[in-house]
């Protein structure tokens, strides 16, 4: 795998990569790409109506996205070591797991609590179940990758 040394945290920053890659792209594309990629309904019409708020959302998206992927490529022996890499690839991982598992029993039963964050979230469709599996499988990945590595993630370079 190019070198790396945790093929886990390889992956997962290959996979975080991509998913901050379409986020960039998604803007260029117009309200029709939002649309097709199942962003939520208000946040496709915000599109169409040239708010800033569609596109800051997917540039703020791809920024942790690319955060995400750094450290996992750091973990996997890819780039010089970051800070904190051990505790920083665990806090990925739980905000990943916590993501993929979280969301949509919120919105079975606090539909209301998403509002802010998704804009039209207030039933389960296909883009928040895959969209949760995704983050469900990343953030297991993480966890994998720091766990089948404990010893070498937290040595200091």
């Amino acid at each position: 795998m190019f070198g790396a040394k945790n093929p886990y945290l390889f992956w997962s920053g290959v996979i975080a990569s991509c998913g901050a890659l379409l986020h960039l792209l998604i803007p260029l594309g117009g309200p029709q790409w939002y649309a097709f990629f199942g962003a939520p309904r208000g946040l496709v019409q915000m599109a169409r109506n040239g708010d800033l708020h569609a596109p800051i959302s997917c540039v703020l998206i791809a920024t942790l996205l690319i955060f995400f992927a750094a450290y996992a490529f750091s973990g996997a022996g890819l780039l010089r070591r970051l800070p904190l890499l051990r505790g920083m690839l665990l806090g990925i991982a739980g905000i990943l797991i916590l993501r993929g598992l979280a969301f949509i029993p919120l919105i079975l039963w606090r539909a209301d609590a998403l509002a802010n964050i998704c804009g039209d979230c207030r039933s389960i469709n296909i883009f928040i179940v895959v969209t949760s599996l995704l983050c469900l499988g990343l953030g297991l990945g993480y966890a994998v990758g720091v766990c089948r590595h404990w010893r070498e993630l937290g040595m200091r370079a």
